[in-house]
């Protein structure tokens, strides 16, 4: 099986990470990862120049994004990780997914098509706000909505969410959010 990890967050030691690593030494070796760090990716933004959807590709030259929206076609499952910003994802995770509409879903003129049914996802979040003000505020709730919405026009089946709040005033991860990582690793 292979497994695709988005990590959309700037710090490669940070929250996302760590869950998102946490993860990975569950999986074990049983299976095959791609971890993918979103920062680390030359993307040109999306023209909206609509070429894609009849194209069934990107018009833009090639670049990352074409290069992770295959692998996103190849993964059996897709886990996407993201600290938030202002209530959404980060903005590079956001180009990616922008710049790969047509990787998640076809569309041929009528209503959108899933292009991944029966592919499973896992969505992981950390934001700063204490809880329930994280939920309450949008924050996490934010994030998470905009990370479902792609999966789900997608074909893609939901099957965690980790959502870490108040990473502001609690240094590393805690215990709980490890081992659930762990176990999330191992289910997978």
């Amino acid at each position: 099986m292979k497994i695709l990890i988005l990590s959309g967050g700037p710090r490669k030691n940070g929250t996302t990470a760590t869950i998102l690593n946490k993860i990975v030494e569950g999986v074990k070796g049983r299976h095959e990862v791609d971890l993918v760090d979103v920062y680390d990716l030359k993307i040109r933004p999306c023209m909206g120049c609509l070429k894609c959807r009849p194209d069934k590709e990107c018009a833009l030259p090639e670049d990352d994004a074409q290069i992770v929206g295959r692998k996103i076609k190849d993964a059996d499952v897709l886990i996407v990780g993201t600290p938030t910003y202002w209530g959404n994802m980060t903005g590079p995770l956001k180009t990616l997914f922008d710049r790969n509409v047509t990787t998640i879903e076809r569309i041929n003129g009528g209503l959108p098509k899933p292009n991944h049914r029966g592919k499973r996802a896992v969505i992981v979040t950390a934001s700063a706000a204490p809880w329930p003000y994280n939920l309450l505020s949008s924050q996490s709730g934010g994030a998470v909505r905009s990370l479902k919405t792609i999966l789900k026009s997608g074909g893609f089946k939901i099957i965690d969410v980790i959502n870490m709040p108040n990473t502001k005033r609690r240094p590393g991860v805690p215990e709980q959010f490890v081992k659930r990582a762990l176990k999330l690793g191992k289910k997978i």
